[in-house]
């Protein structure tokens, strides 16, 4: 029988070199703290085992990669197994000489692996040169079943976007996922700076109140300088959440410090809600062709 009840955590850490043991063994002791705290599934933030590379265009950068299965596969396998948890990490994936993913794995308590997301959306701004490094995934937006659910997971710069979070839930998913990595340019006014934490909230409340899913949400904090000379660098803002199936927020976490959150999930609740809230009922699908275009002239 499926349980009513499910607690998830998520991780909300900085990161201070490019020693992947280092930054593993860290994200491993905030896990286990979870994992204490009666948390069945865990989230990482986005490509957690290092700096975050993208803020130049360098071709060493590529070294970082490792293949699936590989290193941070076995470790994390290793975690997960440890603590009989659902765990979802975050990995700069070499898929083959050249081509590279910013991919989301997903690890089953002793089942290892079971699952895995290349991220389909790849930003190119001023300090987040991700196209440089990453393919668009290539796997589509299809859920991972797992032992306690199955998850929609999604990394960063989806979670922009509502059809990503529309066609997970149609597929299936139960909760929605997104690793993240987004900060302010520190030459950015406060207002500015409030704004885009606003709208970066707002819209995945939304995918959340839209879908009528529980949205989990883990971002880095902590300041990386640029290697770039004159450049900023990244003010990562935090504020990892946990929003329910109206986007409420049950959990949020601080600006500036590492933390875990957990909160337990009434996943009967959020099969009321859609049933009170019958967002896929009413759908027009019949007028809804357009939507495949890049543009109506």
């Amino acid at each position: 029988m499926k349980k009513n009840k499910l607690k998830v955590g998520l991780v909300q850490q900085s990161v201070d070199s490019n020693d992947k043991q280092i930054n593993w063994q860290k994200s491993a002791e905030q896990v286990a703290k979870l994992a204490e705290q009666g948390c069945e599934l865990v989230m990482l933030q986005e490509l957690h085992s290092t700096l975050y590379f993208c803020q130049q265009e360098d071709t060493n950068n590529f070294d970082l990669a490792e293949p699936i299965p590989g290193p941070a596969t076995a470790f994390f396998a290793d975690v997960a197994a440890k603590h009989d948890i659902v765990l979802i990490t975050s990995l700069f994936e070499k898929r083959g000489s050249g081509l590279y993913h910013n991919t989301a794995v997903v690890f089953d308590k002793q089942q290892g692996m079971v699952g895995k997301y290349r991220k389909m959306h790849i930003p190119d701004d001023p300090g987040f040169y991700e196209k440089f490094y990453f393919t668009p995934g290539d796997m589509g937006f299809t859920p991972i079943q797992t032992s306690v659910g199955k998850l929609g997971v999604l990394v960063c710069w989806d979670q922009w976007y509502p059809e990503a979070a529309r066609l997970m839930a149609m597929a299936g998913a139960e909760m929605l996922f997104y690793p993240t990595a987004i900060g302010w340019d520190k030459n950015d006014s406060k207002e500015e700076q409030s704004r885009q934490f606003n709208a970066w909230q707002t819209i995945q409340r939304s995918h959340a109140v839209a879908n009528s899913l529980p949205v989990i949400v883990a971002n880095r904090t902590g300041f990386e300088p640029s290697p770039v000379a004159g450049d900023p660098g990244i003010q990562f803002w935090g504020q990892s959440f946990i929003a329910g199936p109206q986007g409420e927020i049950l959990a949020q976490a601080s600006v500036d410090e590492e933390q875990v959150l957990s909160v337990e999930l009434d996943l009967a609740r959020t099969e009321s809600i859609k049933r009170i809230w019958p967002y896929f009922r009413d759908r027009r699908i019949d007028e809804y062709q357009e939507l495949t275009k890049r543009w109506r002239d």
